[in-house]
């Protein structure tokens, strides 16, 4: 598995609705995130496209972003329209083609305690160049994983729809453990042992020409990217069911496959050392790939809406860099 690479460690941070440098993008030690993990935050991408630079489904996740502070009675300082401008505006103050962008809401500097209602709502977007999570290679090769120890949070312990930071607390023991076991991701089980989700990443299996992903209440995030792979894989033609799916399933998978914002559309292999299907990428999780990276990169027409370009001049016109369909081609 490739390593993280470290931030730059350079570029501009928005905090609170001023652009600060990197170096002094600061919290207290004494914040209540710091302490009780009293955050929620969002990931997605800006593409280079063929047309420009332009971000993938922003209000889908920046939506995801308000609904996941209700959920913690979380009342951020600043509008949905201002994150979205600020996101924007970060994204072009570090002059980037292609990037991650990080939004954050958390309870900043007051008291500590377990009761955080005296601690303010603090407002910071991150963005910074961050190419394939599970390494290039991964994205056609696929990857070994294993049913990790640790399961999913149980009903009503967690909410499992709000992408909050303490949630990923367990992320992190799943991806730990997966890798000290020497596995690049792990699955994780419901609380009634059935299939969920990777550390940070929605699970479709592919049997028998059917696309299977677990449902909301299997405590799996309710993925941006997940709803997208559902919507193009029925633009595709293929039947896509939610619903609960016993662990079993993914050793007689013809096809799984991982799917988020950071690992985009990445191929499993093997589970538990069972291989999957031929143990390399299959032929639906190609065609979804390619649909998926067609839509992003602007090869094909934004049927769906999902582009939003960034800087002034964007889109630019398909005569002076071809035409989607010519695009698709190279």
């Amino acid at each position: 598995m490739a390593a993280a690479a470290g931030f730059p460690g350079t570029g501009k941070i928005w905090m609170n609705g001023t652009l600060v440098d990197w170096a002094d993008a600061k919290i207290h030690i004494a914040s209540h995130v710091v302490h009780y993990g009293s955050g929620v935050f969002e990931g997605a991408r800006c593409y280079e496209t063929t047309r420009g630079s332009a971000c993938f489904r922003l209000d889908a996740h920046l939506r995801r972003l308000f609904d996941s502070a209700k959920i913690y009675r979380m009342e951020p300082q600043v509008s949905f329209d201002a994150v979205h401008d600020a996101v924007l505006e970060t994204i072009r103050a570090n002059n980037f083609k292609a990037c991650y962008i990080r939004p954050i809401v958390y309870r900043g500097y007051n008291t500590l305690g377990l009761n955080p209602f005296p601690c303010p709502f603090d407002t910071a977007i991150l963005t910074w160049e961050w190419g394939a999570y599970l390494g290039q290679d991964a994205l056609e090769k696929g990857v070994d994983v294993k049913t990790s120890s640790w399961s999913r949070a149980a009903p009503n312990t967690f909410p499992t729809l709000a992408k909050s930071s303490a949630n990923y607390a367990n992320s992190q023991l799943i991806k730990m453990e997966a890798i000290a076991d020497g596995y690049s991701e792990g699955i994780a089980l419901d609380a009634f042992g059935n299939l969920s989700e990777g550390s940070g990443q929605n699970l479709f299996i592919v049997r028998d020409n059917t696309l299977y992903t677990p449902p909301l209440a299997a405590s799996v995030l309710p993925g941006i990217t997940r709803a997208s792979i559902i919507t193009l894989a029925r633009d595709l033609g293929f039947e896509v069911r939610e619903e609960m799916l016993p662990r079993e399933l993914l050793y007689i998978a013809d096809e799984a496959f991982f799917v988020g914002t950071a690992a985009e559309i990445t191929p499993i292999k093997s589970v538990d050392k069972i291989t999957i299907g031929n143990g390399r990428r299959g032929p639906i999780t190609e065609a979804i790939q390619q649909a998926f990276f067609d839509v992003v990169t602007a090869r094909v027409e934004d049927r769906h809406g999902w582009l939003e370009y960034v800087y002034p001049g964007e889109p630019r016109s398909a005569a002076t860099t071809g035409t989607p369909a010519a695009a698709a081609k190279k």
